[in-house]
């Protein structure tokens, strides 16, 4: 829901959860995740209008990826619930960048005051020293990166959304995190642009890269990360 109507700036809230073609209300019993969607074979039982396949992935995805955090982290650890706090926010930056590539500041400016607030609190694997200064070092290496890339090639090279995302994912990572998000997630794009991308001259969503990259850190952990980026 939120993939859908940001983008589109209509409320999260009104009406409720409705066929965009006819508008019509979808009841309880056809709103049951993964399980609707498979007996509705996609489609609104009413008029038969398509319904994007981005609903089943995100209701296989999200479970799925809190399960890793849970076998992960446990229910008595801090940062179980900080980094479910922070896939929610991912998972929708990652889906509307990939389909509409923007990162809403929507979802972005909230991530960095959730990242200062989670600081403060006790137990917390980054405090909040050492968030804020991240956050502001990584913040004005960004600002100036995107200036001297908008100077020398006339041209946009990194988005304002990308910028707000590295920034929240900084306060969220700390110092010794934020620099291997920056790696691993290069090294994806790189590898997607190499590949993938035929026209040179086009942008792509990096913020997906990003997500994903956060995401991998988050569940993996880090001393799989260290010794996949030594390999590499």
């Amino acid at each position: 829901m939120l993939i859908y109507r940001i983008p589109k700036k209509q409320s999260i809230i009104f009406p409720g959860s409705h066929c965009e073609s006819c508008k019509k209300a979808i009841p309880i019993y056809q709103n049951i995740p993964i399980i609707s969607y498979i007996l509705l074979r996609g489609k609104c039982s009413r008029c038969g209008a398509k319904i994007h396949w981005h609903h089943l992935l995100v209701e296989i995805i999200t479970p799925l990826l809190f399960l890793g955090l849970f076998f992960r982290y446990g229910l008595h650890d801090f940062r179980f619930y900080k980094y479910i706090l922070l896939a929610s926010f991912l998972i929708p930056i990652f889906f509307i960048d990939a389909i509409n590539q923007i990162i809403p500041h929507v979802l972005s400016i909230p991530l960095l005051i959730s990242g200062i607030i989670l600081a403060i609190i006790p137990g917390n694997d980054v405090g909040i020293v050492n968030a804020l200064l991240t956050g502001v070092i990584v913040f004005s290496l960004l600002l100036l990166l995107a200036w001297a890339y908008q100077k020398l090639r006339g041209v946009e090279g990194l988005g304002g959304g990308d910028i707000w995302l590295l920034t929240g994912l900084a306060i969220y990572f700390g110092l010794t995190g934020i620099p291997y998000i920056f790696l691993l997630s290069a090294l994806m794009g790189i590898i997607y642009f190499l590949i993938f991308v035929k026209d040179k001259s086009k942008p792509f969503a990096y913020g997906t890269f990003i997500a994903v990259a956060a995401i991998i850190w988050s569940v993996i952990g880090e001393d799989t990360i260290f010794n996949l980026l030594s390999f590499l």
